[in-house]
């Protein structure tokens, strides 16, 4: 049988390329495997072609109820606000009160209680900005709230997720530059995930997974699009989606509110350099999903929870162009999540982006 299946086999005798053969790839935080077909690029597009996003957008449009001064479906009305503005979301998807499900009637019709709240962020007065054309300035007062809520919101919830979901493609129903935060008390499928495979690396090493990992990359240097003195930005090993990138403290930080006022000035700066880059690769303000992961909170936070390290994650949704888009297809979602573009061929792409195209002109376009 094995010498059958041995003549009937094709044997390449070709050298591995990382960039043109497809192999899997393994993604330590969640424990999951990455199937990479780099060699599909090649093939031609014929699936759906969206159009590209730019639209003028106004500064203020007094039927958008996140600018200042605009009355909500509510009835509440938007305060006159300068800077950034939080507000518990007028339709909540978790409440802090309400009957919970009873004993299931079989073990195959399990329920469980789910119990929260949900925040907005207004991060600037102006609905024509973006991250990538504020200032170092006022994206720092952004990450100060960011802060300000974990602490806050940490005090009774057990995990708190900040996520941005920017543009349309990605489901943004709302243009003014905002972000959400939904905090439960309950552990998440994603961060449950991350905080076993975490801590699991930790009890085997000793030391963080995401800091390991940094000294690995800087050994690399082939996926590092950006660094300063305390973060640094890279296309993971393991990304699903084509623009894929991780943003981490060099420090050990298990959440937002530990970082220093220099740590904090220093993520305005990297943020704004990522989201600069980003927008020039296909000169339009580029869609993304962002959130960050940090330490659990709430009754978790007597436990120990050095195996943490603090990051962010960006999940751009574009793939050849400002007009295609990545699809999780059928393969992706009854088999195995599956990418194209090699992390690599991403990295040189952002890296090489000067940061003084795309953005910065529509920075000088709104006057900021």
């Amino acid at each position: 049988l094995v010498l059958h299946m041995t003549r009937n086999m094709a044997v390449s005798t070709e050298e591995f390329d990382f960039q043109e053969h497809q192999h899997m790839r393994f993604n330590p935080l969640k424990g999951e495997w990455v199937l990479v077909c780099p060699h599909r690029m090649k093939r031609p597009w014929q699936g759906q072609v969206s159009k590209p996003e730019e639209e003028k957008i106004p500064s203020f449009d007094p039927k958008n109820p996140l600018c200042p001064g605009v009355q909500r479906v509510s009835g509440k009305v938007t305060p006159n606000y300068e800077s950034t503005y939080v507000f518990e979301n007028d339709f909540c998807a978790l409440l802090e009160t309400g009957p919970e499900p009873g004993e299931p009637k079989h073990e195959l019709l399990r329920a469980a209680a789910a119990k929260g709240t949900c925040r907005v962020i207004c991060f600037h007065p102006r609905s024509d900005v973006t991250v990538s054309t504020m200032s170092p300035p006022e994206i720092r007062k952004v990450i100060d709230e960011w802060a300000n809520q974990i602490e806050d919101l940490g005090k009774r919830h057990m995990w708190v997720q900040i996520f941005e979901n920017r543009g349309k493609m990605v489901g943004c129903s709302n243009p003014h530059p905002h972000c959400q935060i939904w905090s439960c008390d309950f552990m998440p499928n994603e961060g449950r995930k991350s905080d076993e495979n975490q801590k699991a690396y930790y009890q085997k090493h000793g030391r963080p997974l995401l800091l390991d990992y940094i000294k690995v990359e800087q050994q690399e240097k082939t996926r590092i699009i950006v660094e300063n003195d305390h973060w640094i930005v890279i296309v993971p090993f393991w990304a699903c989606w084509p623009y894929e990138t991780i943003v981490i403290p060099k420090r050990h930080v298990l959440r937002l509110p530990d970082l220093t006022n220099e740590e904090r000035d220093s993520l305005a700066s990297i943020m704004k350099r990522l989201l600069t880059r980003y927008d020039n690769v296909f000169k339009v303000t580029f869609p993304y999903l962002m959130g960050w992961h940090g330490a659990p909170t709430g009754r978790k936070m007597q436990e120990d929870n050095n195996h943490w390290q603090l990051h962010a994650l960006y999940y751009p949704p574009l793939l050849k162009s400002a007009t295609v888009r990545k699809f999780l297809g059928g393969f992706e979602n009854f088999a195995q999540v599956q990418r194209d573009l090699s992390p690599e061929k991403v990295c040189d792409e952002l890296y090489y982006d000067q940061v003084s195209n795309h953005s910065l002109i529509i920075c000088f376009y709104v006057g900021r």
